[in-house]
Protein backbone atom coordinates (compact mmCIF):
# COMPACT_ATOMS: atom_id res chain seq x y z
CA UNK A 1 0.00 0.00 0.00
CA UNK A 2 1.43 3.60 -0.93
CA UNK A 3 1.02 6.74 0.78
CA UNK A 4 0.90 9.83 -0.71
CA UNK A 5 2.08 13.16 1.46
CA UNK A 6 0.84 16.44 -0.49
CA UNK A 7 2.77 19.61 1.08
CA UNK A 8 0.88 23.01 0.20
CA UNK A 9 3.88 25.44 0.53
CA UNK A 10 3.94 29.53 0.72
CA UNK A 11 6.94 30.96 2.32
CA UNK A 12 8.15 28.25 4.78
CA UNK A 13 11.82 28.55 4.31
CA UNK A 14 12.36 28.36 8.15
CA UNK A 15 10.47 25.28 8.32
CA UNK A 16 9.99 23.14 5.02
CA UNK A 17 13.66 21.51 5.19
CA UNK A 18 12.65 20.70 8.78
CA UNK A 19 9.22 19.32 7.78
CA UNK A 20 10.53 17.10 5.18
CA UNK A 21 13.14 15.27 8.05
CA UNK A 22 10.24 14.74 10.46
CA UNK A 23 7.94 13.30 8.01
CA UNK A 24 11.01 10.87 6.30
CA UNK A 25 11.73 9.84 10.14
CA UNK A 26 8.14 8.61 10.81
CA UNK A 27 7.86 4.97 11.42
CA UNK A 28 4.91 4.20 9.38
CA UNK A 29 3.04 0.82 9.48
CA UNK A 30 4.08 -2.17 8.30
CA UNK A 31 1.26 -2.27 5.44
CA UNK A 32 2.22 0.83 4.18
CA UNK A 33 5.42 -0.40 1.55
CA UNK A 34 6.22 2.65 -0.53
CA UNK A 35 5.76 6.76 0.17
CA UNK A 36 5.67 9.80 -2.16
CA UNK A 37 6.08 13.50 -1.00
CA UNK A 38 4.27 15.58 -2.99
CA UNK A 39 5.53 19.68 -2.17
CA UNK A 40 3.84 22.12 -4.25
CA UNK A 41 5.59 25.44 -3.79
CA UNK A 42 2.65 28.35 -4.48
CA UNK A 43 5.39 30.87 -5.80
CA UNK A 44 7.22 31.59 -2.37
CA UNK A 45 9.19 34.86 -2.45
CA UNK A 46 11.20 34.11 0.84
CA UNK A 47 13.94 31.56 -0.74
CA UNK A 48 11.64 28.29 -0.29
CA UNK A 49 12.10 27.29 -3.91
CA UNK A 50 15.96 27.29 -3.74
CA UNK A 51 15.93 25.30 -0.37
CA UNK A 52 13.79 22.51 -2.20
CA UNK A 53 16.05 22.37 -5.31
CA UNK A 54 19.01 21.63 -2.87
CA UNK A 55 16.97 19.28 -0.41
CA UNK A 56 15.21 17.14 -3.55
CA UNK A 57 17.97 14.94 -4.30
CA UNK A 58 17.78 14.03 -0.47
CA UNK A 59 14.69 12.23 -0.91
CA UNK A 60 13.91 10.36 -3.33
CA UNK A 61 10.30 10.13 -3.33
CA UNK A 62 10.20 13.65 -3.22
CA UNK A 63 8.09 15.28 -6.10
CA UNK A 64 8.32 19.53 -6.10
CA UNK A 65 5.74 21.53 -8.31
CA UNK A 66 6.00 25.09 -8.25
CA UNK A 67 3.24 27.29 -8.99
CA UNK A 68 4.20 30.24 -11.24
CA UNK A 69 1.56 32.58 -9.50
CA UNK A 70 0.32 32.21 -5.92
CA UNK A 71 -2.94 31.08 -5.65
CA UNK A 72 -3.36 29.46 -2.30
CA UNK A 73 -3.59 26.39 -0.56
CA UNK A 74 -6.52 25.22 -2.01
CA UNK A 75 -4.86 25.24 -5.49
CA UNK A 76 -1.53 23.94 -3.91
CA UNK A 77 -3.79 20.73 -2.67
CA UNK A 78 -5.79 20.67 -6.17
CA UNK A 79 -2.41 20.42 -8.01
CA UNK A 80 -1.27 17.78 -6.01
CA UNK A 81 -3.87 15.22 -5.84
CA UNK A 82 -3.61 15.59 -9.69
CA UNK A 83 -0.22 13.46 -9.52
CA UNK A 84 -0.39 11.61 -5.94
CA UNK A 85 -0.59 7.70 -6.83
CA UNK A 86 -0.97 6.49 -3.00
CA UNK A 87 -3.87 4.39 -1.71
CA UNK A 88 -4.31 6.89 0.94
CA UNK A 89 -3.63 10.71 0.61
CA UNK A 90 -2.65 12.81 3.41
CA UNK A 91 -2.30 16.38 3.46
CA UNK A 92 0.27 17.82 5.53
CA UNK A 93 1.02 21.68 6.44
CA UNK A 94 4.70 22.55 5.93
CA UNK A 95 4.71 24.85 9.12
CA UNK A 96 5.25 22.59 11.92
CA UNK A 97 1.84 23.35 13.58
CA UNK A 98 1.19 19.39 12.55
CA UNK A 99 3.99 16.95 14.02
CA UNK A 100 3.95 13.66 11.83
CA UNK A 101 4.73 11.56 14.37
CA UNK A 102 0.48 11.60 14.78
CA UNK A 103 0.28 9.55 11.15
CA UNK A 104 -0.34 6.27 12.98
CA UNK A 105 -3.39 7.82 14.74
CA UNK A 106 -4.45 9.57 11.59
CA UNK A 107 -4.07 6.04 9.38
CA UNK A 108 -5.73 3.81 12.15
CA UNK A 109 -9.00 4.10 10.85
CA UNK A 110 -8.33 3.77 7.12
CA UNK A 111 -5.93 0.84 7.41
CA UNK A 112 -8.59 -1.16 9.67
CA UNK A 113 -11.37 -0.87 7.38
CA UNK A 114 -13.39 1.59 9.55
CA UNK A 115 -12.80 4.60 7.74
CA UNK A 116 -12.67 6.70 4.30
CA UNK A 117 -11.82 9.44 5.54
CA UNK A 118 -10.03 11.03 8.74
CA UNK A 119 -9.53 14.09 9.99
CA UNK A 120 -6.88 15.27 12.60
CA UNK A 121 -9.26 17.43 15.53
CA UNK A 122 -6.41 19.23 17.05
CA UNK A 123 -9.24 19.80 20.01
CA UNK A 124 -10.80 16.18 20.41
CA UNK A 125 -7.02 15.03 21.91
CA UNK A 126 -4.86 14.85 25.16
CA UNK A 127 -1.80 15.70 23.68
CA UNK A 128 0.03 18.66 23.98
CA UNK A 129 -1.39 21.94 22.56
CA UNK A 130 -0.21 25.32 22.06
CA UNK A 131 -2.85 27.84 24.03
CA UNK A 132 -2.92 30.69 21.29
CA UNK A 133 -5.81 33.08 20.03
CA UNK A 134 -9.18 32.84 21.75
CA UNK A 135 -10.78 34.74 18.77
CA UNK A 136 -9.66 32.08 16.32
CA UNK A 137 -11.02 29.37 18.40
CA UNK A 138 -14.35 31.40 18.54
CA UNK A 139 -14.37 31.51 14.96
CA UNK A 140 -13.35 27.89 14.47
CA UNK A 141 -15.92 26.67 16.44
CA UNK A 142 -18.54 28.73 15.06
CA UNK A 143 -17.62 27.60 11.10
CA UNK A 144 -17.34 24.20 12.14
CA UNK A 145 -20.65 24.32 13.74
CA UNK A 146 -22.26 25.86 10.53
CA UNK A 147 -20.61 23.11 8.59
CA UNK A 148 -22.00 20.45 10.37
CA UNK A 149 -25.45 21.65 10.19
CA UNK A 150 -25.06 22.21 6.82
CA UNK A 151 -22.84 19.06 6.04
CA UNK A 152 -25.26 16.89 9.24
CA UNK A 153 -22.19 16.08 10.59
CA UNK A 154 -20.49 16.33 14.09
CA UNK A 155 -17.06 16.91 13.50
CA UNK A 156 -15.06 18.84 16.14
CA UNK A 157 -12.14 20.60 13.75
CA UNK A 158 -13.23 21.60 10.48
CA UNK A 159 -10.46 24.13 9.36
CA UNK A 160 -7.60 20.77 10.25
CA UNK A 161 -4.67 20.80 8.15
CA UNK A 162 -4.13 17.31 8.94
CA UNK A 163 -7.06 15.30 6.59
CA UNK A 164 -6.52 11.69 5.55
CA UNK A 165 -8.15 9.81 2.31
CA UNK A 166 -8.74 6.54 0.44
CA UNK A 167 -8.15 7.34 -2.88
CA UNK A 168 -11.65 6.16 -3.80
CA UNK A 169 -12.62 9.53 -2.12
CA UNK A 170 -11.00 11.77 -4.20
CA UNK A 171 -11.76 9.89 -7.60
CA UNK A 172 -15.25 12.03 -8.04
CA UNK A 173 -13.66 14.81 -5.68
CA UNK A 174 -12.81 18.21 -7.25
CA UNK A 175 -11.24 20.91 -4.95
CA UNK A 176 -12.75 24.33 -6.45
CA UNK A 177 -11.19 26.47 -4.07
CA UNK A 178 -8.06 28.38 -4.34
CA UNK A 179 -7.63 29.33 -0.89
CA UNK A 180 -8.36 28.35 2.83
CA UNK A 181 -12.83 27.99 1.40
CA UNK A 182 -11.20 24.49 0.49
CA UNK A 183 -11.64 23.18 3.97
CA UNK A 184 -15.30 23.37 4.28
CA UNK A 185 -15.65 22.78 0.71
CA UNK A 186 -13.88 19.27 1.21
CA UNK A 187 -15.88 18.66 4.38
CA UNK A 188 -19.10 19.09 2.62
CA UNK A 189 -18.25 17.11 -0.60
CA UNK A 190 -17.30 14.40 1.88
CA UNK A 191 -20.37 14.25 3.81
CA UNK A 192 -22.65 14.74 1.09
CA UNK A 193 -20.75 11.82 -1.28
CA UNK A 194 -21.58 9.46 2.49
CA UNK A 195 -18.21 8.48 3.18
CA UNK A 196 -17.53 6.91 6.21
CA UNK A 197 -15.53 10.05 8.29
CA UNK A 198 -13.46 9.50 11.73
CA UNK A 199 -11.75 11.82 13.92
CA UNK A 200 -8.75 11.57 15.54
CA UNK A 201 -7.21 13.63 18.58
CA UNK A 202 -3.95 15.01 17.25
CA UNK A 203 -1.06 17.25 18.81
CA UNK A 204 -1.18 21.16 17.54
CA UNK A 205 1.80 23.60 18.00
CA UNK A 206 0.21 26.55 16.73
CA UNK A 207 2.06 29.87 15.44
CA UNK A 208 1.53 33.32 15.70
CA UNK A 209 1.44 36.18 13.06
CA UNK A 210 4.38 36.91 14.05
CA UNK A 211 5.85 33.41 13.43
CA UNK A 212 3.91 33.23 9.54
CA UNK A 213 0.68 32.34 10.40
CA UNK A 214 -1.44 33.21 7.22
CA UNK A 215 -5.52 32.44 8.35
CA UNK A 216 -7.58 35.60 8.79
CA UNK A 217 -10.24 37.09 9.40
CA UNK A 218 -11.12 37.58 5.33
CA UNK A 219 -10.36 33.91 5.31
CA UNK A 220 -12.99 33.25 8.31
CA UNK A 221 -15.41 35.24 6.05
CA UNK A 222 -15.13 33.58 2.56
CA UNK A 223 -15.02 30.50 4.35
CA UNK A 224 -18.94 31.25 5.53
CA UNK A 225 -19.70 31.90 1.89
CA UNK A 226 -18.14 28.50 0.75
CA UNK A 227 -20.37 26.54 3.64
CA UNK A 228 -23.30 28.15 2.35
CA UNK A 229 -22.75 27.78 -1.71
CA UNK A 230 -21.11 24.13 -1.39
CA UNK A 231 -24.32 23.67 1.22
CA UNK A 232 -26.81 24.47 -1.78
CA UNK A 233 -25.28 23.29 -4.38
CA UNK A 234 -23.87 19.80 -3.87
CA UNK A 235 -26.08 16.66 -4.58
CA UNK A 236 -26.31 13.90 -1.48
CA UNK A 237 -25.09 11.01 -3.07
CA UNK A 238 -27.20 7.55 -2.74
Amino acid sequence: MKLSVIIPIFNEAATVGEILHRIAAVQLPPVITATEIIAVNDCSTDGTADILSLLQPCYPYLTVVHHKKNTGKGAALRTGLAIASGDIVLFQDADLEYDPTDYAQLLRPLLTGKADVVYGSRFLTTAERRVLYFWHRVGNAVLTLLCNAVADVNLTDMETGYKAFRREVLKDLTVEQNRFGCEPEITIKVARGQWRTYEVGISYNGRTYKEGKKIGWRDGVHALWCIVKYGLTVPRKG
